[in-house]
């Protein structure tokens, strides 16, 4: 395992275990090329989808997106994550996205449309049930796939003080807080109806975010308000520099760590798309676009000077070297990963 002045690079992968996956993948990440070296997997629950690590970099987490709907955490102290304790139920379908929030795993839960909160024990194991679910309501214009409620995210702001969903059932994110441990609505903010918000990212000054629109090939710039815990749309961009040539369904986001660049993929035309933040962050401009090197990109995740796809169909996980000047990924190699579906950096 890479080892640089005492600090381990790894990298964490879910996978669709219905469709062939392995579960989770643990790999080590040599920092100064990028490269990805298998370790291990572990297929301890169905369709680990998503996954998140502890603030402490010791306790990995990963729902279950199933229609019963789980969440589990693995110890990732060595090389081979070992399971802390049974998974628990999330009291929703389909959850799609979790994260770590003010001492309680939150989940997305997509099929039912809601947020769920699942206490952490001091040791990073998860209490035996969950303490509350906030159910959204409302539905889109599109008539397939708005029907009702889709909650396809859920993560903490930069301050730690708010947690943000996105809907793509009814084109709003929400902000909420923990009460006695329950998710509780604290504002809902709509972005144009029918444009399908997938996945969000905030810019590193905290003062802007983008959501990435899955009904869509476009993304939404939001001026985000700490204090007032309030989002606003400035602008929608679109991710593609023309019309779409057939299939175009964005789905990843991810942000330079030092806010210069902003990256988006787009699934059917398989492409990673390169924006330049301008104006500390409000504002992109599309810079161009890349082959994702496979097919079907379903997540990104980005360090200094590397880039992450996850690409479900074709099976592999593949990193690209960054411009420094231009943000634009070179690829540089992959790794096999059957029905891969996001990579975390830790």
């Amino acid at each position: 395992m890479a080892d640089v002045g005492g600090r381990r690079h790894r990298a964490f992968i879910g996978s669709f275990t219905a469709a062939g996956g392995p579960g989770i993948v643990a790999a080590a990440v040599d920092p100064g090329s990028g490269a990805l070296t298998v370790l291990s997997s572990v297929n301890g629950v169905p369709d680990p989808s998503y996954l998140a690590l502890s603030p402490t970099g010791d306790t990995l987490y990963a729902v279950s997106e199933t229609a019963e709907g789980a969440v589990a955490a693995y110890s990732v102290a060595g090389d081979v994550p070992e399971p802390a304790g049974a998974p628990v139920p999330v009291d929703g379908n389909g959850p799609t996205h979790l994260s770590v929030f003010d001492g309680h795993v939150l989940t997305a839960n997509y099929g039912s449309g809601s947020v769920t909160a699942v206490p952490v024990r001091p040791d990073g194991s998860l209490a035996p049930a969950a303490s509350g679910v906030l159910r959204h309501t409302g539905s889109g214009p599109h008539t397939r796939r708005q029907q009702g409620p889709h909650a396809h995210q859920v993560q903490p702001d930069p301050t730690g003080r708010w947690a943000v969903s996105v809907d793509l059932g009814t084109d709003s994110v929400r902000v909420c807080d923990l009460r006695d441990g329950a998710p509780v609505l604290h504002r809902e903010f709509a972005l144009r109806p029918g444009s399908g918000p997938r996945h969000l990212a905030f810019h590193p000054g905290g003062a802007y975010a983008y959501v990435v629109n899955e009904l869509t090939p476009s993304v939404t710039v939001c001026r985000w308000d700490a204090p007032d815990g309030s989002l606003k749309p400035l602008a929608e961009v679109p991710v593609l520099p023309g019309a779409p040539t057939g299939d175009a369904y964005p789905s990843g986001v991810a942000v330079a760590p030092d806010g210069r660049f902003v990256w988006t993929a787009t699934r059917g035309e398989d492409v990673l798309s390169v924006f330049a933040a301008e104006g500390g962050g409000e504002a992109l401009r599309l810079i161009g676009t890349v082959p994702c090197a496979g097919h079907w990109p379903r997540a990104l995740a980005a360090s200094d000077g590397f880039l992450y796809v996850a690409n479900e169909r074709s099976g592999d996980v593949t990193w690209f070297a960054l411009d420094p000047a231009t943000g634009l990924p070179r690829r540089s190699g992959s790794i096999e990963v059957p029905a891969a579906s996001c990579v975390v950096l830790g």
